[in-house]
């Protein structure tokens, strides 16, 4: 199904701890977390906030566990009055870093009014862009992938619930307006399913676009629940609406299947935002390895 030589397979921090919301999992510490990302069997990860911020001490960590980076995060916030100068200067620090490291993909997402860190009803508040903002997020993303590309990197933009990038509808056009040869695509399982989306169906018509996947399952009772009871992003996390894939409602078999039948290169990165004193981290990064294995072949 893939070229397991072409194909990296990393999970995200989230499983242990939250970078949107720090207290869950703040007593697992950044050595722990990536021994047992080492342990389950995966190649790398993308950064924590628990992670050194230093380049050579993280590289030296990674290294001796046997872990590359998959993907440092950038928010950028193009929407938002004036804040265009500090965008460009936080995502350029961010190139630097993962020069440093020795990693190629930068995952980021325009976080302009976005309500997925407030505690307020997640889909009722989502951000809606007017034509301007619009326009100011994709010139932005436009001039951050060249400066990415210049530099022999991708950035790779990941539609978000809470924000102004959530829904099928918003995924094609930032896809439509935006540079194809700047501004890749991190698709996301469970953030565009659960944005009313389908994996497979995003595969059929943006395969080219798509540079790195995030795979994250969803729970689809609470899913329905956070609709009814109107949760912000934060309790419906906490609730256990995202899992690691072949613990929920997608369909993984059919969307790894449509990567590998069209020769996806890049990374396939495991990610499921969990309570670690819910669901534990170790034995569900090692569930969702064995799952990969057996459905996949990887």
């Amino acid at each position: 199904m893939f070229d397991r030589q072409k194909v990296s397979l990393g999970i995200t921090p989230t499983c242990w701890i939250n970078d949107d919301f720090p207290t869950i999992g703040s007593d697992i510490s950044f050595e722990q977390c990536v021994s047992e990302i080492a342990l389950a069997g995966f190649e790398g990860c993308s950064i924590g906030h628990t992670f050194p911020s230093d380049p050579e001490q993280l590289h030296e960590a990674l290294e001796l566990r046997g872990l590359r980076v998959s993907e440092p995060w950038v928010s950028t916030y193009f929407t938002v009055n004036e804040m265009t100068t500090q965008t460009i200067d936080n995502f350029r620090r961010q190139l630097e870093f993962i020069h440093a490291i020795g990693g190629t993909d930068i995952g980021t997402a325009e976080l302009g009014n976005a309500v997925h860190q407030q505690p307020v009803a997640l889909l009722a508040n989502k951000p809606v862009f007017n034509d301007h903002q619009w326009k100011a997020m994709v010139e932005g993303l436009n001039e951050l992938g060249a400066r990415a590309a210049d530099a022999g990197m991708r950035l790779c933009y990941h539609h978000h619930m809470g924000t102004g990038v959530q829904t099928r509808a918003e995924v094609d056009r930032l896809l439509a307006d935006t540079d194809p040869h700047a501004v890749h695509l991190l698709l996301d399982t469970g953030h565009l399913t659960w944005g009313g989306g389908d994996p497979v169906e995003l595969v059929d018509d943006h395969f080219d676009r798509i540079k790195h996947v995030h795979l994250k399952d969803l729970r689809g009772a609470v899913v329905e629940e956070a609709a009814r009871r109107g949760m912000s992003f934060g309790d419906a996390i906490r609730a256990g609406v995202f899992t690691v894939p072949g613990d929920g409602m997608i369909d993984f078999p059919a969307f790894l299947d449509a990567l590998g039948q069209r020769g996806y290169e890049g990374w396939l990165v495991v990610e499921a935002e969990q309570d670690p004193a819910k669901a534990h981290p170790l034995a569900y990064a090692k569930k969702a390895r064995a799952y990969l294995r057996e459905v996949a072949g990887l």
